[in-house]
């Protein structure tokens, strides 16, 4: 064959196998385009999975360190997503109302009921103890957590004994958590836990005051506002506390007051719904606060002093005084014991007092105890938190359109505290080393209609007994602001409150 004749068979062959090439050739194309279309939908997946991814990091980011804002029980709180900062607002209102019913004063020569050793203000309120209205406490506080471990408190009052206060710290410290058996190290002004009745927050106590011999103790080297640096430590059923204390916030003195505070709690029976709590506490002063500078062979006087008043606060007249005693310590032992089953409960402490005195004199031993029980109307059971026991939680708060009326609760106390050291009989003078601070004996009879978590009504009868005799000389004033030795300075009388109490 010849090549003409190759190249014509060849150009045949190619036209008739065209078509057939050109077909292939578009479905090529169709599906690189088709391809194309995919890779573009694709990309466009990818871009909106990226953005998608990019906005939820965002958003983790956000949620993580945003700031949340709470209401609970009226208490505004803010706080981290993490909760490692937070801030609560805290408020306490307690306006206490008062009626004294006592017999009519008389002048100072011929009516003998005294106050405070040497303040002519309270021999006058003594006769006529004050009827009226006071904010016991008006406080307004943060607290909170920061940096997760931090704990901190701080607490501004503006209320008082008598008479409302220009204002005072009650509160104000920092404290540390270890990762060991709930161990804390606190550090600022507080009240370390002195017994029983003083553990338990003044917003769920029983009665408006605490027992008056338990208050004492309290005062002795805890109370509020009081500097000191303690260890807490507890567990599901033991609490303990150790710290060292010196004067509270505000008091001024030479050389500050030095003193021990520890407490132990155990709960050696628990159920559901009853247990039993045992404890222990001491309050031991170390060095009195001293009264002037201590000159070399002169030392200064240190005196520790031990008053109170009525189980109420409407009238600050103490009625119980040992007046000032020049001191070297003062160590005092309580004793706890509390029960609850139910909505019913009970407790009772017991404290021994025992001053070392400087100079001649024998050291006076003083006492006090008190029981007291609660019991809810509604079912409602006392909260035992901490080594304490708190007041119930309405389970059904007053709402008039739900027919629900809060939670009721009745109680009942009789208190005992005994300052007196060889007080002698009636008519008598004292001996040499004796204390007449009198002994005050105080029933009450009190009904709590907690409204909600927030709002609380306190109503109660005291019937007061103050058993006090004159040590005569000039120990109320001079003339006749102290009657003569071995008279009656003490006297018997009724008190009926109310307290209306918002707490967030």
């Amino acid at each position: 064959m010849t090549w003409k004749t190759k190249l014509i068979t060849g150009a045949a062959a190619i036209a008739f196998a065209w078509p057939g090439l050109a077909a292939a050739d578009e479905a090529t194309d169709a599906r690189i385009k088709a391809l194309e279309e995919q890779l573009e939908l694709l990309q466009s997946q990818i871009a909106d999975l990226k953005q998608s991814t990019a906005n939820n990091i965002a958003d983790v980011r956000k949620e993580a360190t945003a700031t949340t804002v709470s209401l609970a029980n009226g208490r505004p709180t803010i706080a981290t997503a993490d909760g490692n900062f937070t801030a609560s607002f805290r408020g306490v209102f307690q306006l206490d109302a008062a009626h004294y019913d006592q017999a009519a004063a008389g002048p100072l020569a011929t009516d003998f009921r005294r106050g405070s050793y040497g303040d002519a203000n309270e021999n006058d309120h003594a006769r006529d103890l004050s009827d009226g209205a006071n904010f016991r406490r008006a406080r307004i506080g943060i607290e909170g957590k920061a940096f997760g471990a931090f704990d901190y408190n701080f607490l501004y009052d503006f209320g008082g004994s008598g008479t409302e206060e220009a204002g005072k710290i009650s509160a104000a410290w920092v404290q540390y958590g270890f990762p060991v058996a709930g161990l804390k190290l606190r550090i600022g002004a507080f009240s370390p836990p002195s017994g029983l009745e003083e553990a338990v927050s003044t917003n769920g106590s029983l009665f408006v005051e605490r027992a008056s011999p338990a208050e004492t103790v309290r005062s002795i080297a805890a109370g509020d506002g009081r500097t000191a640096v303690a260890l807490l430590a507890g567990g599901d059923n033991w609490t303990g506390a150790a710290a060292i204390t010196g004067n509270i916030i505000g008091t001024s003195s030479f050389d500050e007051q030095t003193a021990f505070v520890g407490r132990l709690t155990y709960v050696p029976f628990r159920r559901d719904d009853s247990l039993i709590h045992v404890g222990v506490n001491t309050s031991i002063v170390i060095n009195p606060a001293a009264s002037g500078p201590d000159v070399s062979g002169a030392p200064a006087i240190t005196n520790v002093r031990l008053r109170d008043r009525p189980e109420i606060r409407v009238d600050g007249a103490r009625l119980i005084d040992t007046g000032n005693i020049d001191a070297d310590g003062l160590t005092a032992i309580g004793g706890e014991f509390g029960a609850q089953w139910k909505n019913l409960y009970v407790q009772t402490e017991y404290f021994d007092i025992k001053v070392d005195r400087k100079g001649p004199l024998s050291d006076p031993d003083f006492s006090g105890w008190y029981a007291q029980a609660g019991w809810t109307i509604t079912g409602e059971p006392r909260r035992y938190t901490a080594g304490t026991f708190d007041a119930p939680r309405p389970a059904k708060p007053f709402d008039l359109k739900k027919g629900t009326w809060g939670a009721w609760e009745l109680g009942l106390r009789y208190s005992v505290l005994d300052l007196n050291y060889l007080a002698g009989s009636p008519g008598t003078a004292p001996v040499a080393s004796a204390i007449r601070g009198g002994e005050q004996e105080i029933f009450t009879l009190g009904l709590n209609w907690y409204v909600n978590n927030v709002l609380r009504f306190q109503a109660a009868f005291q019937d007061v007994s103050v058993d006090r005799l004159s040590p005569g000389g000039t120990a109320f004033g001079t003339g006749t602001a102290t009657p003569p030795a071995g008279a009656q300075v003490g006297q018997d009388f009724n008190i009926y409150s109310l307290r209306t109490q918002y707490a967030f």
